[in-house]
């Protein structure tokens, strides 16, 4: 097919004041545009993009490097219609990073992560999307579209901070906190198919039931002062002894709350700080080797193994929303903004036989 020099995108725009709850904030607009497609090795018409927490705290201005004009949007699947032949017509999944192939430490190149910022200088929650052939993968099969749309970001940072960082083997005991985020939900899948004990935190009851139906040994309610207390009930319930790992994307006193449960040299892995930007490492946890780890993203070679993983143990995101073309993307941002969905926000941008648009 012929390849549009034009896509219709949807765009970051000016700041205004707007009401969200009880307060009043600097938000950027965002609206369907025709902007240019540049020319690139590959061409891939957009079937589905996904929302993450990171469209949200761009809109209220709350991240690096934002840029007006720019389209939104990190985690999307479509159908390559231009590019080499091994790709061509092909369902593949947007790498949603640049600058960081393969090495294990840390960004091999110039790094970013695209939608909605100056640098990568594309985004997903656009009908064609122009980019460079390593920029892709091959969707896995047993994902659908919206599935595969919202697959990226959570599996290629779920995984780095699971397999990478925290090194979760058969039998380990783990802790997976705020189990409602895009993010945590893989990695319970992950942990669980590699075997592990997983319990989980959340401040929703029904999340904690739907990770325990899928396989987590318990969970509990993070807002109750008694939650490590109540945790290491349920360890001793299942005849477990202690934490091998934590996974965690709220950061705060959790060394502290689960120093008397965490095992010599568990490791702490945190990849998110939503509720506080600092964990204490105190000389107790020193005394017992805890590790405490960061993790960021990960490496197109990661999201690449999280995918073969996935497709080897039929692993899949959980989606609740499917929102129907670019100019009813807006209740996405609401939904996010609300916290009430358990699993992710989807946009269907288009058909596999022809634009919805």
């Amino acid at each position: 097919m012929s390849v549009p020099s034009t896509t219709r995108a949807l765009v970051l725009g000016s700041k205004s004041p707007r009401q969200l709850g009880d307060q009043t904030i600097q938000y950027h607009s965002a609206s369907v545009q025709d902007v240019p497609l540049p020319k690139a090795e590959v061409v891939v018409r957009i079937l589905c993009a996904g929302f993450n927490h990171r469209e949200l705290w761009i809109r209220k201005g709350l991240y690096p490097a934002i840029k007006e004009g720019s389209t939104m949007g990190a985690d999307g699947c479509g159908i390559v219609v231009s590019g080499p032949e091994h790709l061509l017509n092909k369902r593949v999944v947007i790498v949603p990073m640049v600058g960081w192939q393969s090495h294990p430490r840390g960004p091999d190149g110039k790094w970013g992560i695209i939608g909605g910022v100056s640098y990568p200088t594309y985004g997903t929650l656009s009908e064609y999307v122009a980019l460079d052939a390593k920029s892709v993968i091959l969707a896995p099969e047993h994902m659908s579209d919206e599935e595969a749309g919202a697959w990226g970001v959570g599996a290629v940072t779920a995984w780095r901070a699971v397999v990478t960082k925290a090194q979760i083997e058969k039998g380990h005991n783990i802790l997976i906190t705020g189990i409602g985020g895009g993010v945590a939900m893989i990695a319970l899948l992950f942990c669980l198919a590699l075997g592990a004990n997983v319990f989980v935190s959340s401040s929703n009851k029904q999340t904690i039931d739907w990770a325990v139906g899928l396989g987590a040994k318990g969970g509990v309610n993070y807002r109750d002062e008694s939650w490590p207390k109540d945790l290491a009930a349920l360890l001793k319930e299942h005849n477990l002894n202690g934490l091998d790992a934590i996974i965690d994307s709220a950061g705060g006193d959790l060394l502290n709350k689960t120093g008397k449960i965490l095992n010599h040299g568990a490791k702490v892995v945190c990849y998110g700080m939503t509720a506080s930007p600092s964990i204490p490492l105190a000389m107790p946890g020193v005394l017992k080797n805890i590790e405490l780890l960061g993790s960021t993203m990960g490496s197109t070679a990661e999201l690449k193994a999280a995918t073969e993983f996935a497709a080897k143990h039929h692993l899949k995101p959980s989606v609740s929303t499917v929102l129907d073309g670019l100019e009813n993307a807006e209740p996405g941002f609401e939904l996010i903004q609300k916290g009430r969905e358990s699993g992710k926000i989807v946009v269907r941008v288009a058909v596999k036989n022809g634009s919805k648009l």
